[in-house]
């Protein structure tokens, strides 16, 4: 565990150490690198660290294929964007504000993390190939029922990929998972390509 004060890195991303239940990036790369073995309480339950190990997990996966990309091309890695993209997932990992769901019994109220829908959002690059989800932002008043939310999401595609395509197919799939999900009112989806990564 590290207090905030012992962990520059941490400051740096901006997290405050509660966000992560005490741990830090590189402690959660570890713990996914090591297969999650010898299991971790703190961290198997805690709902900020599940969220960075899932959005990691991904990263991992997308940085890999680029790697050998650049490796065949015998090309300088660029590293800048895998840094961008930790500090982003270290931020999603934050709960948020709570965001409601409708229910009949006066006496129970129901809620979802803004953190969690962001993870949700974030999950959609699972289904477009060749994109990865940097920042994502909810716009609106998602504590209150039925208030206009919009949706802004910073990404990151390999070269040569249909940035039309690979932006409507990110759109779509947000759109419906957030649709089955929660209740949220949404009223925009807007997707923006900060960067393009090249093979050099």
């Amino acid at each position: 565990m590290n207090d905030g004060h012992e962990n520059p890195e941490l400051q740096g991303l901006g997290v405050d150490p509660a966000d992560l239940d005490g741990h830090t990036i590189d402690e959660l790369t570890d713990y996914l690198e090591s297969g999650r073995e010898p299991r971790v309480a703190s961290i198997e339950e805690s709902p900020g660290c599940q969220l960075a190990l899932d959005a990691l997990a991904r990263l991992h996966g997308l940085g890999g294929a680029l790697m050998a990309a650049d490796t065949e091309a015998e090309g300088p890695v660029d590293d800048s964007w895998v840094d961008r993209i930790i500090g982003n997932i270290a931020m999603d990992a934050r709960a948020g504000r709570p965001i409601p769901f409708a229910s009949d019994d006066e006496a129970v109220e129901l809620t979802i993390t803004e953190g969690a829908v962001r993870g949700l959002i974030r999950g959609a690059e699972e289904a477009v190939p060749g994109l990865l989800v940097g920042r994502c932002r909810l716009d609106g008043d998602v504590s209150v029922p039925g208030a206009p939310v919009r949706v802004e999401i910073d990404a990151s595609v390999l070269h040569g990929t249909p940035l039309h395509a690979l932006a409507d197919g990110l759109r779509t799939e947000v759109d419906d998972r957030l649709r089955r999900h929660t209740e949220m009112q949404i009223v925009a989806i807007d997707v923006a390509i900060k960067d393009i990564r090249e093979v050099s």
